[in-house]
């Protein structure tokens, strides 16, 4: 029987290592192809790895005029600029005619060297001599150029401009002050957003490929100097440790170097505006930008970052203040509102005024359903009217979103299958989750505040505390790159709250906040606050 049972489970085990084998996903990860001196072998081999490609261009040209030699260009029509290529192509037929021919090579220099100092007049011109190391170029938006009898090729940047869309403003977080400029797909364009901004050598940008298959190229982006040494390197090998065939979004990314990837809160700060990105790397954190997407992510992340919104930095401080103390009252109606009245109306009646009371009896006579039940019916309703929002059009989107809820509402009440005060407590802990700034903390929120009305209805008052004790808890050992997720809180760090749980005078923030900036936490050495000027003395 034993006997049996061993070579039972070696059949299991074999059958699950051949399936392994079989599921595993292609990857195209080849050797090194040195470029050879016979230009139809180097054109086969190319022509053979970029076979049925509808968008390759691949012909055999003559260079120069005089003494013309032999060469091949390949590329993709769909990623290259048709007037730098035509250009290009050009000044490569006819040869420099301001110079000598430099085909003639009365130096005796390489054929490739001559080409390269005379007849390749544009800016981006990489020699290569692996033929692999072509085709990733070309997939990126390049020409190659093949020499007959030489062993060295060139990549020549010709890759076509940004054609998907103007810079617009970010549509994910609108201002009423400050840059309207958002990031797009295109990596240059992001890059060259910053470096607007920031026109300093210290901002650096170390670029790198993620993706076996997609080849997605990422650049991590610090001020050199400001950046702790220990987070450039924590993300460089957090980038590194990811192997996937392919990464499409930022999202992708984000879930591979979070500290906590089972916890609900967001631990990377995900942005559109170039000018958020800016100011966080002032503050001395990372950024990461990539390749096809609009949204860039930071580096560490706070809980109460998730609270700024995009204007807080250029409206004066009092309004922005105003507005960020709101924020933190409609983050806590937006969690705890839902579960409080049910806790009261199950349990703790007796804390409601008489009129309030006799009010709240009268609304609820005759209601079918207890009231977790009607807050768990409303919620999931809006629900799938914020889903169905997100995917209709923008031109009647919000319309039907609004309409939804007015007319669901409003004859859910008539039908008595809700009273009115469970709309009105839906409709404002909606409200108040919209006013997160921080699309992934609103998520957090979203899905919080379902497990507090279950405590709720069941413990009362006492559930929801030991609700809010776990989630506390639980922020206080997150970490984001190794820096505390409650940061300046817990643990507290007074000099940091003024810039933090509250926005004080630009004039006053004269030094950067310390858990990321212990390289050069000056921001300004002096105060230069405001004052009238001096009247002319007689």
């Amino acid at each position: 029987m034993t006997k049996l049972l061993k070579k039972l489970s070696k059949s299991i085990n074999h059958k699950r290592k051949v399936k392994r084998q079989v599921s595993e996903p292609p990857v195209w990860s080849p050797t090194q192809q040195a470029v050879t001196n016979n230009l139809q072998d180097n054109m086969a081999y190319l022509q053979q790895e970029l076979a049925n490609c509808c968008d390759l261009v691949a012909r055999p040209l003559k260079i120069g005029l005089a003494n013309s030699a032999d060469a091949f260009i390949i590329y993709l029509d769909d990623l290259v600029d048709s007037i730098s290529l035509e250009k290009n192509l050009q000044l490569l037929i006819q040869g420099n005619q301001s110079t000598a021919n430099p085909l003639e090579n009365p130096l005796k220099r390489p054929l490739h060297q001559a080409i390269y100092d005379h007849l390749l007049t544009v800016g981006q011109v990489k020699p290569i001599d692996d033929l692999n190391t072509l085709i990733q170029e070309i997939l990126t938006g390049t020409l190659g150029l093949v020499l007959d009898g030489e062993t060295v090729c060139f990549s020549l940047g010709v890759k076509s401009g940004q054609k998907d869309r103007p810079i617009n403003e970010a549509p994910s977080e609108g201002t009423l002050r400050g840059p309207r400029d958002g990031f797009l797909e295109d990596i240059q364009v992001n890059r060259g957003l910053i470096r607007r901004r920031i026109k300093s050598p210290k901002l650096k940008f170390e670029k790198m490929t993620i993706g076996t298959l997609t080849q997605t190229q990422v650049n991590i982006v610090y001020l050199e100097g400001l950046a702790l040494a220990g987070l450039i390197q924590e993300m460089k090998q957090r980038l590194e440790r990811i192997k996937i065939d392919g990464i499409i979004e930022s999202g992708y990314i984000e879930e591979f170097i979070e500290d906590t990837p089972y916890s609900l809160f967001p631990q990377v700060i995900v942005t559109e505006r170039p000018d958020r990105v800016a100011a966080a790397l002032l503050n001395g954190r990372v950024a990461l930008l990539m390749d096809t997407t609009p949204f860039v992510l930071i580096v560490p992340a706070a809980f109460i970052r998730m609270l700024e919104g995009a204007d807080d930095n250029y409206v004066r401080f009092p309004f922005a203040n105003f507005a960020r103390n709101l924020r933190f009252i409609t983050l806590n109606i937006a969690m705890i509102l839902p579960a409080f009245y049910i806790a009261v109306s199950t349990f703790h009646l007796e804390m409601l005024p008489t009129k309030i009371l006799i009010s709240l009896a009268g609304v609820r006579e005759g209601l079918p359903f207890p009231v977790l039940i009607e807050i768990l019916f409303m919620e999931t309703v809006f629900e799938f009217i914020t889903e169905a929002g997100i995917r209709l059009p923008k031109a009647v989107g919000s319309a039907i979103s609004i309409v939804g809820a007015l007319v669901i509402g409003d004859m859910a009440v008539n039908a008595g299958f809700v009273s009115s005060v469970t709309v009105i407590v839906v409709a404002l802990t909606a409200i108040s989750t919209l006013t997160i700034p921080a699309v992934e903390a609103s998520h957090t929120i979203r899905l919080i505040r379902f497990p507090l009305m279950l405590l709720a209805a069941v413990f009362g008052f006492l559930g929801i505390a030991v609700g809010l004790l776990f989630v506390l808890i639980h922020l206080c050992s997150l970490r984001s790159f190794g820096v505390p997720y409650l940061d300046p809180l817990a643990p507290l760090n007074l000099s940091d709250l003024k810039e933090n749980l509250f926005r004080a005078p630009r004039w006053s923030l004269f030094k950067r906040p310390t858990e990321v900036s212990e390289n050069n936490p000056t921001r300004q050495p002096i105060m230069p606050k405001g004052k009238p000027p001096k009247g002319n003395e007689e």
